[in-house]
């Protein structure tokens, strides 16, 4: 029946039943009554069925033909349909976007930068993952994300970088910590005799404090070691040791107003960077593109 059921000839027919006429339709479809006649006719005979009756000098649809105006007009509310959706994709307006980044960009990215974008997109579909810097990087390389945020990437040519800021990585203590009261940039060996609470090695801040420990000769000993940053800062904010992370945004909670950033002397710890990443060479939807645009406007430029 697909092979046999034209779409133009099916419309034709359409028009005929909507207009009541072969002269009305005709007019609707700005075509000569003789092309539009023709055209039933050729689709009665495709179809092997009578699809309209004529009596006198007007028409009448049969049973069969009123079947096949309903599937013609079906067909093209479809087609109306796919042709407003991919009008939505290209106008951003529509799609899903998968995004990851670690729990310490939280306060950055979604109260800052993502709630204007889903305010003004809430017929977009989101997948937010929070993941460490390992799980990020594997979530764009593998496509399961189409943008990452995330911490000191490993240098991968399968990753390009749309969006690049230096984020320092700091002690944090409380101010009545033995710590808070040096005065000069830090070095590691001035931490190890201070219980410490750390980052699992999966993370990029853990991984660039082990590359700072290298270089500096000293194993850190951390009393906690957490896959959460909010852990991290309550650890500080009780008072049990110093922490070691950037600081992106200002800590909501009376109980970090205590709590003092410390410059570290490390040359490691002070040249790492935040990103947002996409995999090289993945074309993103519209939808996403307009996201990937938005953040990297949005976000702090220094």
């Amino acid at each position: 029946m697909e092979d046999m059921l034209d779409r133009k000839r099916a419309l034709c027919l359409l028009q005929i039943i909507e207009t009541g006429s072969v002269r009305g339709a005709a007019e609707v479809l700005e075509l000569d009554p003789s092309v539009v006649s023709r055209a039933v006719a050729k689709l009665e005979e495709d179809t092997g069925l009578t699809l309209l009756e004529r009596r006198g000098r007007g028409v009448v649809v049969t049973d069969a033909g009123r079947m096949i105006a309903l599937f013609a007009r079906r067909q093209q509310d479809l087609h109306d349909t796919f042709l407003a959706e991919v009008n939505n994709l290209k106008n951003a307006q529509r799609g899903h976007i998968e995004v990851v980044f670690g729990e310490g960009f939280i306060d950055l990215v979604f109260e800052p930068v993502l709630r204007e974008f889903l305010v003004a997109h809430p017929d977009v579909t989101y997948n937010i993952r929070v993941a460490g810097t390992e799980e990020t990087v594997r979530c764009i390389l593998e496509d399961v994300a189409h943008i990452g945020l995330v911490f000191q990437p490993p240098n991968d040519e399968r990753l390009r970088s749309h969006y690049s800021r230096l984020a320092p990585i700091r002690l944090h203590v409380r101010k009545d910590h033995p710590l808070a009261r040096r005065r000069n940039a830090l070095t590691l060996a001035d931490l190890a005799p201070h219980q410490g609470a750390a980052l699992v090695e999966s993370f990029g801040v853990r991984k660039h404090v082990q590359a700072a420990e290298l270089d500096e000769h000293i194993t850190l000993k951390p009393m906690l070691v957490t896959n959460s940053f909010k852990v991290l800062w309550e650890f500080a904010a009780m008072g049990l040791g110093y922490i070691m992370t950037p600081r992106s945004v200002a800590l909501k909670g009376a109980q970090f107003a205590d709590l003092i950033s410390l410059p570290l002397a490390n040359p490691i710890l002070n040249n790492s960077r935040i990103h947002v990443v996409t995999r090289a060479g993945r074309p993103l939807s519209p939808v996403a593109g307009t996201l990937l645009r938005h953040l990297v406007k949005a976000l702090p430029s220094v």
